[in-house]
């Protein structure tokens, strides 16, 4: 839990990783360029104080991330997503399995979500059904530009991706994020292309597509897909460390977010260990779009703040809130208006 000003902020982190990067784990020079690729992206959007060593980044112990999120970074629950990467990484980059490890020690404090492939066919269905029921699953982390073999990427609305997501939906697995937003050497940035989430969101009402890092380069047509797919989420992984390097940028981003979702439909991820929640949660806090930009997109209320941070994924995770720290509870009676930017037609 995050407080400032008397304001008390229930905080889940919607995407976290448990990854082993180190030069023992990798099966290649793509594996090197990866997770090199990852420490450029930490090492140009963090402040220079929360800047680590290639070492440190490579892999974090246990301990280490338990102090990262929940003891310096104020948060209540983090959910793990997996990114196998296994032509790259000799045991897998980070799994299921490897993540599973924090949860049986910390089962308060971890949600660990699953992963699949369609182009493991059958014997992919199986393994997803023993992944539901060895961790209760809730949801899965989707890597559509993932290689594997001579395939350089997939998409949701490929047949057996279709047949996956019946899946889900058989298991009760209702939470498909989907890994829509910046390239990462050596994987094809076309191959991150957002354009058929549209399609499977239309295919698939009663799942919810949390789209990570909210379709960035592409936010326009992420956005002109979620505001017509009530069941599409943005996730902000990636997206919130902006507000260190370009803050008007982040303005934008969140702006037009909220102007063609709502808050309902955002959630706050560090993408730990890109970045640590510690800073984001802490800016984003103090955040408010500059005021030559408010009449165009409004201003952050603490509402929106609250839900972002964490209500919104409490709600799809099924996650007890305080009371006291629910925007309902905490302000029944209240006037304030929990947005006061313009929204699309419908």
């Amino acid at each position: 839990m995050y407080e400032k000003d008397g304001v008390r902020y229930f905080v889940i982190d919607g995407h976290v990783h448990f990854w082993d990067g180190r030069p023992s784990n990798r099966a290649n020079r793509y594996g090197e360029g990866f997770i090199n690729c990852f420490y450029d992206y930490h090492r140009n959007l963090s402040p220079e104080s929360e800047v680590w060593t290639p070492e440190e980044f490579w892999q974090q112990s246990q301990e280490r991330v338990v102090h990262d999120l929940f003891e310096a970074g104020y948060v209540d629950k983090a959910i793990l997503q997996p990114t196998y990467l296994t032509e790259f990484f000799v045991n897998g980059f980070n799994t299921t399995e490897q993540d599973g490890v924090l949860v049986e020690k910390y089962p308060d404090k971890f949600i660990v979500n699953g992963s699949w492939d369609p182009r493991d066919g059958e014997a992919g269905l199986d393994r997803l059904e023993a992944l539901a029921r060895r961790w209760n699953l809730k949801g899965v982390k989707l890597y559509t530009a993932e290689w594997k073999g001579d395939s350089k990427g997939w998409k949701l609305s490929d047949p057996w991706a279709y047949r996956y997501l019946e899946k889900c939906q058989e298991l009760g697995i209702r939470n498909i994020h989907v890994h829509k937003g910046p390239t990462i050497y050596p994987l094809n940035r076309d191959a991150f292309d957002v354009a058929d989430v549209d399609d499977a969101a239309s295919a698939f009402p009663e799942l919810t597509f949390v789209v990570e890092h909210c379709g960035l380069p592409r936010l326009e047509d992420f956005c002109w897909i979620a505001t017509q797919e009530p069941n599409v989420y943005a996730g902000l992984a990636v997206a919130l460390p902006f507000m260190h390097t370009r803050p008007r940028y982040f303005a934008q981003v969140i702006g037009e977010l909220l102007y063609w979702l709502d808050e309902n439909r955002i959630t706050f991820a560090s993408d730990y260990a890109i970045w640590t929640p510690k800073w984001l949660v802490e800016r984003f806090v103090d955040f408010q779009i500059p005021e030559d930009m408010q009449g165009e997109y409004g201003t952050l209320t603490t509402d929106v703040k609250r839900k972002i941070l964490g209500l919104n994924a409490a709600r799809l995770y099924d996650i007890p809130v305080p009371p006291e720290l629910d925007v309902a509870a905490a302000h029944a009676g209240s006037d304030e208006p929990v947005a006061s930017g313009p929204r699309p037609p419908a």
